[in-house]
């Protein structure tokens, strides 16, 4: 049935080490943490999570190399009922690891990733997926021209299919890397940062939709957050839809806001809701998932 089918997510999962201060260390300097914990993290792994927590059954695609890291991450994949089943065992590399710096009082999240040698997801990995199991397939961008040619063969699958029952694409294009710029025309929803819109010379979310637009395909959403400014999406009838920000009372952990309105958006349009319902859907999620450290609290909103 229509409504069993999944969410597929690839792209990155890592070990966050996240350490909470109350003010941002000097370098050279000692200093206590308020608190640390581990916890799973990675922009595709995240929404799988605040997928999960939102209802949608979702499953996540990536690397992982055997060990304790990748124990902890698959048992946390389980603790939220994360299909793990296309994840892809490497032989040689590490599962990465980020330490995070989150400091409250100034709303500040520092990552520094140690991107081991871990290759990534081929196409020739993604071809053993079943497609029917999938309503929706998220890319985060990463490898780029691998990645094109997995949505080549959604595309070949969609093609064979009446519309209602194609799968939906959406692509994320996150960092300011040029082979990532390749996935624009390529995703039914696109997904592009602030750090993006920036670097393409744009001043505020409603400049960035409009501006790439052209980029992206016929018929397709872009979608740009701009953290406290809110979000704007530009979908094909040219109008641009806004959403304010909803920011928590007190502000205590940014750290995966923005996977957090990324999910809030899929889920919402994967239900059939309107551009506009998942705009301020997502705002009002990732706002709220501001005020609380990881995610677990979401699934009271």
């Amino acid at each position: 049935m229509e409504e069993q089918k999944k969410i597929l997510c690839l792209g990155l999962v890592c070990l966050d080490i996240i350490n909470v201060v109350d003010k941002y260390p000097e370098e050279d300097t000692d200093s206590r943490c308020v608190s640390q914990r581990w916890q799973r993290g990675g922009n595709a792994s995240n929404l799988c999570t605040v997928l999960s927590l939102l209802g949608a059954p979702s499953a996540f695609m990536g690397s992982l190399s055997a060990g304790p890291v990748a124990d902890f991450i698959m048992a946390d994949f389980s603790r939220y009922a994360v299909d793990v089943s296309s994840v892809v065992w490497q032989v040689e590399g590490q599962t990465p690891s980020a330490c995070c710096v989150v400091c409250p009082p100034s709303g500040s999240r520092t990552v520094v990733l140690s991107d081991t040698n871990l290759p990534d997801v081929t196409a020739e990995d993604f071809s053993k997926v079943d497609l029917r199991k999938f309503k929706w397939i998220h890319w985060e961008g990463r490898n780029a021209d691998e990645q094109v040619k997995m949505i080549h063969q959604v595309e070949m699958f969609n093609s064979t299919l009446p519309q209602q029952q194609r799968i939906t694409i959406s692509v994320e294009i996150e960092k300011t890397r040029e082979p990532l710029y390749q996935l624009f025309p390529h995703g039914d929803v696109v997904f592009v940062s602030k750090d993006v819109a920036r670097h393409f010379g744009f001043l505020s979310a409603e400049a960035a939709v409009k501006g790439l637009y052209s980029r992206v395909k016929r018929g397709a959403v872009l979608v740009c957050a701009w953290a406290e400014k809110g979000a704007d999406a530009l979908g094909p009838n040219g109008l641009v839809i806004h959403s304010k920000a909803f920011p928590p009372e007190t502000l205590v952990d940014t750290l995966g806001a923005g996977d957090t309105f990324n999910s809030a958006v899929i889920y919402t349009l994967s239900n059939g809701g309107s551009l506009q319902d998942a705009l301020t859907f997502a705002c009002r999620v990732a706002g709220r998932k501001c005020g609380f450290h990881g995610y677990d609290g979401i699934a009271q909103i």
